[in-house]
């Protein structure tokens, strides 16, 4: 017997968990979204990937701006849903929504609980060098995903991984890992295990002003800071070229060995010292155009060996 659902979720990574609910079998009777946002180049309203494939779909989707008008919170008990799945909807859940369903809001996060809760789990990981995280299944409650975990699945992070790979593949297994949840919810096995009291950190959202790489900084942080933020929003270093400063953004490096003073360019290869050892630039681009290797961007561009950036 299919369960009852309402799936709230905004971005692409929630696109496959929607597919998932919809492959098992479930009755989804409406999704809720984002509203849709300026975008593009013309800065027209644009509906967020989730929207996009529920409408593809023929499912209902509600956008509110957020549950504290009371018709929106009626209209969402109106659906009388067996239970929610949560994934990146971008929106805090009031008890009131949180207490609707009748067996419960579960939520996808992607790490490895307690930590890294919050907005940004996926580039804080990587950032910080973190070797391993994990995708759960969560059933929510008031606070910042401080919910028992009900499922979960280790996710290594080897060192050429960047947040951009790993969206992906953490998107993949969350989907599987809700569709597992939600037969053992419908059977009445699903058990779900308090978080641990040690280990919590948070990633909060990230901040532009921590998106340029501090050349002051060791390798092997300059080189996660990158990974962290590849391909969005994207680590950058600043270049002059024709007399103006330029945002290069970076999108992987490798680690060299080498001693000088940290932003110094060391030859044609782009390498680049740091505070401790170097990195080689392998893949960048500049605002407005495509991704280049290093080779393509000196051809165009060209920073010479001894050039200093701040």
């Amino acid at each position: 017997m299919a369960l009852r659902i309402v799936f709230m979720g905004t971005p692409a990574f929630s696109v496959p968990v929607l597919d998932a609910v919809i492959d098992a079998g479930h009755n989804i009777v409406a999704v809720y979204a984002q509203p849709p946002r300026p975008a593009g180049r013309g800065m027209t309203d644009t509906k967020s990937p989730v929207h996009l494939r529920a409408d593809g779909l023929g499912i209902p989707v509600i956008t509110p701006v957020n549950f504290k008008d009371e018709a929106n919170r009626a209209n969402f008990q109106a659906l009388k849903a067996d239970a929610a799945v949560v994934v990146a909807y971008g929106l805090i859940l009031p008890e009131a929504i949180l207490s609707s369903p009748r067996l419960g809001c579960f939520n996808v996060h992607a790490s490895k609980l307690p930590r890294w809760r919050g907005a940004a789990p996926i580039q804080r990981a990587i950032m910080a060098g973190d070797a391993v995280t994990a995708v759960n299944v969560m059933k929510m409650e008031r606070g910042l995903d401080t919910g028992p975990v009900c499922l979960g699945r280790d996710i290594a992070i080897p060192p050429e991984m960047t947040a951009g790979i790993l969206h992906d593949t953490l998107s993949i297994a969350g989907a599987e890992l809700m569709a597992e949840a939600l037969v053992r919810l419908e059977a009445g096995t699903l058990q779900c295990t308090p978080q641990p009291q040690d280990g919590v950190t948070y990633a909060t959202k990230i901040d532009k002003s921590e998106t340029r790489i501090d050349f002051t900084r060791p390798a092997s942080q300059v080189i996660n800071h990158i990974r962290g933020l590849s391909p969005a929003p994207g680590a950058w270093l600043e270049a002059m070229t024709h007399g103006k400063a330029e945002r290069i953004k970076v999108l992987f490096a490798t680690e060299m060995e080498a001693n000088d003073t940290p932003g110094t360019v060391l030859d044609d290869h782009l390498t680049i010292a740091c505070g401790t050892n170097a990195i080689r630039l392998t893949h960048v681009q500049r605002a407005g155009k495509k991704p280049v290797s290093a080779e393509e961007f000196q051809r165009g561009f060209h920073l010479a060996p001894g050039t200093r950036l701040t």
